[in-house]
């Protein structure tokens, strides 16, 4: 009864419209359990965590922390999670970052922050390297997608396509020439442009399997592709 009269006086007075629903306020215990739920600084305790904009330094002590690992390598690379790549910008940011959290720039600094700086830096060079190259990119794109190609899928090609592998691997293994082997590399090379291609189309219209299979195929000469660097190696 009280409160009905309390909730009348409310909306006389104009604190409280007619027909929104009452809701209670936060309470200054429930906003501190909150804030207690988020990361917490190693150094001096102060709230920190991944939705907060800067993700390597604490806001209150500058003191560096510790990787956030819910953050994926195009987060972490300012990219947008896509096949296509601006890898101009990738690589700005990869110097940007590497500036940031160099080992180099910690020797004078906590035992901790050392330790942080070694795993952010190897985190930045995985992250670079792994979304510069179109192959190691898409396999990565479909792993964020719960997809992973098995190593041996030899079951899963067709006839023709693994004849092809055949005839080229018999060539490169047969090539004496310097010519020979330019001939072996720009067949490869347009295969590899041809598979980028219709690789980025697959994903962009969310054909993972189609994705999967060209990606498949993709490896199969990036494989050639390491059998030639090392054929040019001189004994």
């Amino acid at each position: 009864m009280w409160r009905g009269r309390v909730g009348a006086l409310l909306r006389v007075w104009g604190f409280w419209p007619t027909g929104v629903p009452r809701r209670r306020l936060l309470s200054c215990d429930a906003a501190s359990q909150a804030e207690s739920n988020s990361p917490h600084c190693w150094n001096c305790g102060g709230p920190w965590g991944p939705g907060r904009e800067d993700r390597f330094f604490c806001p209150r002590c500058r003191a560096l922390q510790a990787p956030d690992p819910t953050r994926d390598y195009f987060s972490l690379m300012d990219c947008n999670r896509s096949f296509r790549v601006d890898t101009a910008k990738l690589q700005h940011r990869y110097q940007q970052l590497q500036r940031l959290v160099h080992p180099d720039f910690f020797s004078q600094r906590s035992q901790t922050e050392k330790d942080f700086s070694e795993k952010h830096s190897t985190l930045v060079n995985d992250a670079y390297k792994t979304l510069l190259a179109p192959l190691s990119r898409g396999l990565y794109l479909l792993k964020l997608h719960g997809i992973e190609i098995p190593e041996r899928t030899d079951y899963e090609m067709d006839r023709q396509f693994l004849m092809e592998i055949m005839e080229i691997n018999e060539k490169l293994a047969e090539a004496e020439s310097e010519a020979a082997m330019k001939e072996i590399e720009s067949i490869v090379k347009a295969k590899q442009k041809e598979f980028t291609d219709n690789v980025s189309s697959a994903f962009e219209q969310d054909d993972f399997e189609e994705a999967k299979e060209i990606l498949t195929k993709m490896r199969y000469f990036s494989n050639i592709e390491e059998k030639i660097k090392l054929k040019k190696i001189p004994l």
